[in-house]
């Protein structure tokens, strides 16, 4: 089973950035890719990035197209998510998840979560 355990959020001001990580452990040889999605208070969570881990590639909502990078450290485990230009609309828990099937920019698709790390953008 893979674990999953976000870090690097914080309260910057827009405009700034933050880098997200995703330390993965656990089993992950059949991992097929990791996300990120964010759930906003009294929103439901939402697809935020995806990078499909055995044929690189990367997904981003339109919302964050530009301004977030997806990015890899295998020697680490470590699924990063680079957020530049912050926006107040970006506040959110976000989360990393980690699926073994197709569809990498679909909630449903997602086998395993981790708890999150909060980001908060003040305007």
């Amino acid at each position: 089973q893979v674990h999953l355990v976000e870090s690097g959020g914080g309260l910057v001001q827009a405009g700034a950035s933050l880098r997200l990580s995703c330390q993965t452990s656990g089993s992950t040889v059949s991992t097929y890719g990791v996300g990120w999605f964010r759930q906003a208070p009294g929103k439901e969570r939402e697809f935020v990035a995806a990078i499909r881990l055995h044929y690189d590639a990367e997904f981003y909502s339109e919302s964050v197209k530009g301004r977030f990078t997806i990015s890899r450290d295998d020697a680490k485990n470590t699924v990063y998510l680079q957020m530049n230009s912050l926006k107040p609309e970006d506040t959110a828990d976000y989360y990393c998840a980690a699926t073994s099937r197709v569809g990498l920019t679909i909630k449903s698709a997602y086998d395993t979560w981790g708890r999150g790390t909060q980001v908060t953008v003040s305007s």
